[in-house]
């Protein structure tokens, strides 16, 4: 943003379209001198013309610019930049998102379960502030995609990458909570969150559900438990990673929810169950409300000055000016 020191000195830009009517527009404004053109071959007097005026034009433009340049260096131009500074440290969470195949199911329309949570993880991340956040996917395994970080592009554009079962076709939520626990272990935030995204039951993985959530427990990691999804029959439409090819059919979809709330409890976390892309939004909203923290914050702004800009503008300009008026016209003064 421009700022200026003395911005009541802008008023004399105010002047100039009076100056320029009286020294160009004004029939009154004197410095006409009858000539007949006649003595001169018209294809000469055409081509000597074109090439005056135009310099003239050029001349008189670059003139009042740098008059303006001048008027504006003198009020005293600056850019000011705002630098928030956040005095406390935010939480430190993990987001992490289920892979497996189920997620492909089509009963998020318009999409399926897997790109609504991406979407909705998307705008999670866009409304903290301060806050430290990860990703881990899960399938049969789980890995850290993006670790703690506020860098929030990184972490959505990590998120739209993210494809379904890139870690197997199986379901480790234990793992996924094992994976998010050991990358707080050496945070130093005083709220440590994991939130935990899944529709389906805990079939893969070399540990249990509830032991990862002793851990996360007894590291004061709170973990928020969502299951997505209807219960019963639903279509289901993905593309075999090592074929390409379309796999289209009807799985039925079911949860473990009393898993998914011991999981909360241990963890003094909370359950959301989420059947519609609406109720996933709201689930997120209430978990921004529930872990909210109080900012304090310092702005510091930074001013640079540009009046030497300007200045040196004004110079080039005035330069060309005084080049045409002495090159081309000739004059004297």
């Amino acid at each position: 943003m421009i700022t200026f020191d003395s911005p009541v000195l802008l008023i004399l830009l105010a002047v100039l379209p009076t100056l320029l009517y009286l020294n160009h527009l004004w029939n009154k404004r004197g410095a006409h001198i009858s000539f007949s053109f006649t003595i001169w071959q018209k294809e000469v007097l055409s081509k000597a013309r074109f090439i005056e005026r135009f310099a003239l034009f050029v001349s008189t433009v670059a003139f009042w610019c740098a008059l303006i340049a001048l008027l504006i260096a003198v009020a005293g131009p600056s850019i000011s930049e705002k630098e928030r500074i956040h005095l406390n440290r935010g939480h430190d969470i993990l987001l992490v998102l289920d892979e497996s195949p189920s997620m492909a199911a089509q009963d998020f329309s318009p999409v399926n379960r897997f790109e609504t949570a991406k979407g909705v993880l998307k705008d999670f991340v866009g409304r903290r502030n301060n806050d430290s956040i990860g990703i881990v996917g899960f399938g049969n395994q789980a890995a850290l995609r993006v670790p703690p970080t506020r860098d929030y592009q990184t972490v959505n554009d990590r998120l739209g990458e993210m494809k379904l079962m890139e870690m197997g076709q199986g379901t480790a939520i234990g793992m996924g909570i094992a994976v998010a626990c050991v990358h707080l272990q050496h945070s130093r935030a005083q709220n440590k969150i994991v939130i935990l995204i899944t529709d389906g039951e805990n079939n893969a993985g070399e540990i249990p559900p509830l032991s990862a959530a002793k851990i996360a427990a007894e590291m004061g990691v709170r973990v928020y438990t969502i299951g997505v999804g209807t219960h019963g029959e639903v279509p289901i439409e993905l593309e075999d990673p090592t074929t390409g090819n379309i796999i289209r059919g009807k799985i039925e979809s079911q949860y473990d929810e009393e898993l998914l709330k011991e999981i909360s409890t241990m963890t003094e976390g909370k359950f959301f169950p989420a059947t519609s892309p609406g109720s996933l939004e709201s689930v997120f909203n209430d978990i921004d409300s529930l872990e909210s923290v109080q900012q304090r914050v310092r702005v510091d702004i930074k001013t640079e000055p540009i009046h030497r800009e300007f200045i040196l503008v004004a110079l080039v300009l005035l330069l060309l000016t005084f080049a045409i008026r002495k090159i081309i016209f000739r004059e004297v003064l």
